[in-house]
């Protein structure tokens, strides 16, 4: 086809950011879908985007869809994994084939321990019991538990070329009579029976990045045996309106005057690039937190479905404590491991400033300018996780607020919606 022909309603779908540089182009957030309507030349196509907005977008950014929108949504879905480009998943498990990551996990001590927290209380109830570790990386939760408690067998289940040596520490630590490593995707792995615990260290940042979750809960109606156990057995999503003074003043007050010249033109600029997005490992301090902390999202690890995973809505309402500059919001979770013994007590595990460090640490949402507050104002609004269409390990953010002076006339309420991709 000419690259001067017209391609009248052909979908695709946007493969990476792009900012727009004039009224005439149209910014792009990747995993968007928008219909090209002409391509008056090679690089630069004529898109509309959202069913309002038209412009000029790069070509190069572009990717063909070929999903029919006239189909069930279960075609839908098997035409969308059809369409995935296979550099997800080669990035996603490349990465967990080198040691850096599971160095990381394994110097995280409040993680590591808590898994083996978890084994050690439950050591009597396990034994005889088949256990599977699911993205087990090294194999150390797998070693727990064949070293502290004695199951029947333990699964341990590894889709990364990390495989090959998680079965190596097994042998070096004597324990290829119980632990068996399995190399394969979750969706993908055969097991000659069904397990009696299913556990996984599947969270990412703010909980449901990477979505390993689905793995989890596609094992789970596979696998795990009737009256089975799920470790973690529930989840929760925390959030808190607070400050970020340093990240704040690093971002954009260093562009009012930097070396005695005025910059200030591109604080427009710092604040598209540095706030449109989280913050990952952000290190909240606790004086930091305007308000107590609130869980917006619980999740039942029994009875979360895959479907559940596409949109997830909770609603927010905090009392400010303390008066200060609302810079933004900042979530992190925990995670709950349920007794075996029926009324034991449950091992949890908290990634928040009031709890030892993680490497998760916090994720922060910055809004586009800061508001006073005042102590006993009100933040209130929901916050809404949707999962990328395309990118499938990817999730937009939606934040919306309104805050509420205690002093001011309640007619003078702030309002602001802000959705953060990644």
């Amino acid at each position: 086809m000419s690259a001067h022909s017209d391609a009248l309603n052909e979908e695709f779908v946007v493969l990476s950011d792009f900012t727009a540089d004039g009224t005439d182009q149209l910014s792009l957030r990747r995993g968007d879908r928008l219909e090209v309507l002409s391509r008056p030349c090679e690089d630069w196509w004529w898109a509309e985007l959202r069913g309002d907005e038209v412009g000029y977008v790069p070509a190069c950014h572009l990717l063909q869809c070929r999903i029919s929108t006239n189909t069930c949504p279960e075609a839908r879905m098997q035409q969308q994994e059809e369409l995935e480009d296979p550099w997800q998943d080669e990035e996603y498990f490349g990465s967990y084939g080198t040691l850096k990551l599971h160095l990381e996990m394994l110097l995280d001590r409040s993680r590591t321990e808590a898994y083996r927290q978890v084994v050690l209380s439950n050591r009597d109830l396990l034994k005889d019991k088949v256990v599977m570790d699911l993205g087990c990386g090294t194999g150390v939760i797998s070693l727990f538990c064949a070293q502290l408690a004695q199951p029947a067998k333990v699964y341990a289940v590894e889709a990364s070329s990390m495989a090959q040596y998680t079965r190596q520490l097994v042998r070096q630590n004597g324990c290829e009579d119980v632990v068996s490593v399995l190399q394969g995707r979750a969706e993908h792995i055969q097991l000659p029976q069904k397990v009696d615990v299913l556990l996984s260290e599947w969270m990412g940042n703010c909980l449901l990045f990477e979505f390993m979750v689905e793995a989890v809960l596609l094992v789970r109606q596979r696998w795990l045996a009737e009256g089975g156990v799920m470790w973690p057995s529930s989840a929760a999503l925390l959030l808190v309106p607070c400050q970020a003074h340093s990240f704040y003043s690093e971002n954009m007050s260093f562009w009012k005057n930097p070396y005695g010249l005025d910059f200030s033109p591109l604080q427009p600029l710092a604040q598209q690039e540095l706030f449109s997005k989280p913050k990952f490992s952000h290190v909240l301090e606790p004086q930091d937190c305007l308000s107590v902390p609130s869980a917006v999202l619980a999740l039942n690890m029994y009875t979360l479905t895959v479907q559940d995973l596409e949109e997830m809505e909770g609603q927010f309402g905090f009392r400010v404590d303390k008066p200060g500059d609302f810079h933004g919001f900042c979530a992190w979770f925990s995670v709950g491991f349920e007794s075996l013994q029926a009324g034991g007590e449950a091992v949890q595990l908290h990634t928040g400033p009031f709890s030892e460090p993680t490497h998760w640490k916090q994720t922060l949402f910055m809004l586009d300018s800061p508001v006073s507050v005042q102590q006993g104002d009100s933040i209130s609004g929901s916050m809404v996780l949707r999962r990328n269409q395309t990118w499938r390990r990817h999730m937009s953010v939606t934040l919306s607020w309104t805050h509420h002076s205690s002093t001011e006339d309640t007619s003078k309420a702030r309002h602001g919606s802000y959705t953060h991709h990644q």
